[in-house]
């Protein structure tokens, strides 16, 4: 199985300076991991079950949104580059062709 793509989020974004965001895309599924001094928290959601994927861009960094289509909690990461966001939201409509081709 391919190991996912990680993304991590610049230190020099508000939430990120010690224990930066990470997203990490997968074929079968995309995670937001944010650890902290003392465990860490995981969100995640199944590329079949990805409705929706938004950008939104500052100066420099970018806010990423995935929507899930269970209406879940979407995963959301902010502070990083505009590169890696288009290419998050890239890797995610290639692996759902994947699935539906």
């Amino acid at each position: 199985m391919e190991s996912p793509r990680v993304f991590t989020a610049s230190r020099l974004t508000a939430g990120n300076l010690i224990f930066p965001t990470r997203i990490e895309v997968a074929p079968d599924r995309v995670s937001r991991v944010k650890p902290r001094l003392i465990g860490g928290s995981q969100d995640s959601i199944p590329i079949a079950k990805i409705a929706s994927v938004s950008i939104t861009t500052g100066l420099i960094f970018a806010s990423i949104r995935i929507e899930s289509t269970g209406g879940a909690t979407p995963i959301v990461s902010d502070g990083h580059t505009k590169g890696d966001a288009i290419r998050i939201r890239d890797l995610i409509h290639e692996y759902q062709r994947g699935r539906t081709a």
